[in-house]
């Protein structure tokens, strides 16, 4: 099954709830309005269309593999797609044109994470956490470290990797053991295991970068005793060549559900490896320190947070893919009489009105999600970028507020697209031949990896909600009531459905932003019983609010000129969100405000 990027989507979101005019009168994003957008976008796609997204069944049939001792082989044709994606220049869109970046804006480079997801989830993971590595340079690396790593790592020719996990710290990073011992020339020794590096190992690039977390001997206990370190798989000269291999290497990779093609690593620090820089300094992985001592958890958080709304765009980018897939299906596969007597005989399913509605609901959460995360990237680009402190301090926290809805929220989504992109096929969804399984399967590690749904939840009640006493969730919400008034002054008789359905959601979120904010300190357990529900109703509420948004726009007289067929569209999408996902919003209320008591009844041992 072919991936071809809506571009058309991406587009109009870019143009009319981004507002990439207004980024493009930020200093240095002058040139980076519609017309570079498109021109971009649509050589993203092409890209993906014609050499990444052909790899993808062929990733999950012949994955990367572990051999001797500490080699991995990625998937074949994974190494010449990677050349072709660097070459292009992909890696280097968003980062500073300093370092050799291309200086272009989020709002314009998250588009083109989603059409490399949507191609690829398992190539995509390895310029992914080089993203991550990268920002955490730019913003705690001396600028030795700067100059020594970070070109290589815009342009591809170096790739990344972020070092958390441990055998026995998972998401409770005060339990790390991974140490570092101080050397008299400032560098660091390095000894321990970490486990699920993506990209640990690979034959793609020259060198691998990793940051560690560790602790360094005599730090304190738990969190506030962790430090960051760049480990390089290989060391680096000063002139910029690769010198002496580290004392760092893969013990094994993982056999995993899905993403089957990006080698998760099991990573080995210190233990002596031969042929290494151990063999004339003793064991030890040698590490150079990243900012201060004992601040580790502080600038990780920073390549956490890239992380987390890139694996947002994933559960988009993977429900994207199985949407295209089930309409195809769904167009050519005959199969009984429409029950209206539409057609004489059997017909394509997509005549049936439950296969419309499950078609109906993949495209809606998609869009919905993707103009949520669009909105979002722009923000990041006015909060790190614009010349005014007042408009930076606002979109930070308006971003701040969406990195765990869009991470959560659209990778929950993503859960249930990709289920029903397996539905629309009936039987043949079962069979791995017919391509939707593996969707489904890839799916499933986005609520998982770089913090569970619950830990965004967490990451929603603890530092957005009640730490403000729901003060930012209700500035949201007034902005939200303002679209309500927009559609409901505008009379479309779709408009006025989607405002009354958005109106009852945000009631709903109110009221639970409300029982947050006053219960988070004296009820801990009652709120965070229902946090995972907060999150989903509050990205479903931010996502149906976009969708609110764009279907103003679509009624427009300009809008229905450029493009009548795709804003006709886009209302019908817009109004099954509001009929069909929003109008959920209510019921959860419920259950977080009134039904915190029944999770936490049951005895224990009655489980």
């Amino acid at each position: 099954m072919s991936y071809t990027a809506p571009l058309k989507d991406m587009l109009f979101n870019i143009e009319h709830l981004a507002r990439i005019d207004q980024i493009a009168t930020i200093p240095g994003f002058e040139d980076a309005g519609l017309e570079t957008a498109q021109a971009v976008l649509e050589e993203c796609g092409k890209l993906n269309r014609d050499v990444i997204a052909p790899l993808n069944w062929e990733g999950d049939k012949n994955p990367s593999y572990h051999h001797d001792g500490h080699q991995v082989t990625t998937t074949p044709g994974f190494k010449e797609a990677y050349k072709q994606f660097t070459q292009g220049g992909w890696q280097s869109l968003q980062h500073p044109a300093e370092f050799g970046g291309q200086g272009l804006p989020k709002t314009i480079g998250a588009a083109c994470g989603e059409m490399l997801n949507s191609a690829n989830m398992s190539f995509a993971l390895c310029p992914m956490l080089t993203d991550g590595a990268i920002e955490a340079l730019l913003t705690a690396g001396s600028d030795d470290m700067k100059a020594k790593y970070l070109e290589k790592l815009i342009s591809g020719e170096w790739t990344g990797t972020m070092n958390l996990t441990e055998p026995q710290a998972g998401s409770d990073l005060a339990a790390v053991r991974t140490r570092a011992e101080p050397q008299p020339d400032g560098t660091y020794k390095v000894f321990g295991t970490k486990i699920y590096i993506t990209y640990g190992e690979h034959d793609m690039a020259d060198n691998i970068i990793h940051l560690v977390l560790a602790r360094v001997v005599g730090a304190p206990e738990g969190v506030k005793g962790i430090s960051l370190f760049v480990v390089p798989k290989f060391m680096v000269n000063g002139d910029g060549s690769l010198g002496a291999r580290n004392d760092v290497h893969c013990v094994s990779i993982e056999h995993k559900m899905g993403i089957k093609a990006s080698p998760t690593a099991v990573l080995q620090y210190g233990d002596g490896m031969a042929a290494s820089i151990a063999d004339s300094t003793g064991p030890g992985a040698v590490g150079f320190l990243v900012g201060e001592e004992n601040r580790g958890l502080e600038y990780m958080f920073i390549m956490m947070n890239a992380a987390r709304y890139a694996v947002g765009v994933q559960g988009i980018s993977i429900a994207e893919r199985a949407y295209q897939h089930a309409v195809q299906y769904a167009r050519d596969r005959v199969q009984s009489r429409p029950v209206d007597g539409s057609l004489p005989g059997a017909g394509p399913i997509i005549h049936h009105p439950d296969v419309r509605r499950m078609l109906m609901t993949m495209r809606a959460y998609t869009e919905g999600c993707r103009s949520l995360a669009s909105v979002a990237a722009a923000a990041y680009d006015a909060a790190h970028h614009h010349p005014d402190a007042e408009v930076r301090k606002q979109n930070q926290s308006f971003y701040e507020f969406m990195v765990p809805l869009v991470k959560g929220y659209s990778t929950e989504m993503s859960l249930e697209v990709t289920s029903l992109g397996v539905q629309v096929h009936g039987g043949m969804g079962f069979i791995e031949e017919t391509g939707c399984a593996q969707y489904y399967r890839d799916a499933k590690i986005l609520t998982i990896y770089e913090g569970t749904t619950a830990i965004q939840a967490n990451d929603l009640v603890g530092r957005k909600t009640a730490r403000d006493g729901g003060q930012t969730a209700k500035a949201l919400a007034a902005q939200v009531a303002q679209t309500e008034s927009e559609l409901a002054a505008s009379g479309n008789p779709d408009a006025l459905a989607v405002a009354r359905r958005l109106k009852a959601a945000r009631e709903a979120f109110v009221d639970v932003v409300e029982f947050v904010a006053g219960n988070t300190k004296a009820h801990p357990n009652d709120v965070f019983a229902g946090s995972v529900p907060y999150l989903m109703l509050a990205g479903n509420l931010m996502a149906g609010w976009q969708m609110g948004r764009a279907l103003l726009v679509a009624l427009t007289p300009e809008a229905q000129a450029q493009d009548a067929a795709f804003m006709a569209a886009k209302v019908t999408t817009a109004r099954f969100y509001a009929d069909h996902i929003l109008s959920k919003a209510p019921g959860i209320r419920d259950s977080i405000v009134e039904g915190a008591g029944s999770v936490t009844a049951m005895a224990l041992d009655a489980f």
